[in-house]
């Protein structure tokens, strides 16, 4: 069995207060965590949904990545983050398979997430 499973799902929203909203009233799901992420100009919700978790992304600035994501795409599903048990070994693995990557974007991530810069470098967030 393996040790990889889906941490969160992150979804591109417009207004982070009204798709909070929308969670906790149509689905009685509360946001737990809500936090700015400078480095991705970025506004987040961390909301609960069994093991995985939702988490709500709102642009702060007109350049950031979720703000040209909504301008091509509109709102919607953006990213599947995955937790693996070692991130620097998963990522070898990657790159051994020649996996692309700059798909795994970001400097910095919310809670406790670790991710990869734009070069590949593991970062704690």
């Amino acid at each position: 069995m393996s040790n990889v499973r889906i941490d969160h799902l992150g979804i591109a929203v417009r207004s982070l207060e009204a798709a909070v909203q929308f969670y906790e009233q149509v689905l009685g799901i509360a946001a737990q965590a809500r936090e700015e992420v400078p480095q991705e100009k970025v506004r987040v919700a961390m909301l609960p949904a069994g093991e995985p978790r939702i988490e709500l992304l709102e642009a702060t600035s007109e350049d950031s990545p979720i703000a040209r994501f909504i301008a091509k795409r509109g709102e919607g599903l953006h990213h599947v983050a995955l937790r693996v048990p070692n991130l620097t070994t998963a990522v070898e693995k990657l790159r051994a398979a020649g996996a692309g990557l700059d798909i795994f974007g970001g400097q910095a991530g919310a809670g406790d997430a670790q991710l990869l810069d734009r070069r590949g470098q593991v970062r704690n967030a």
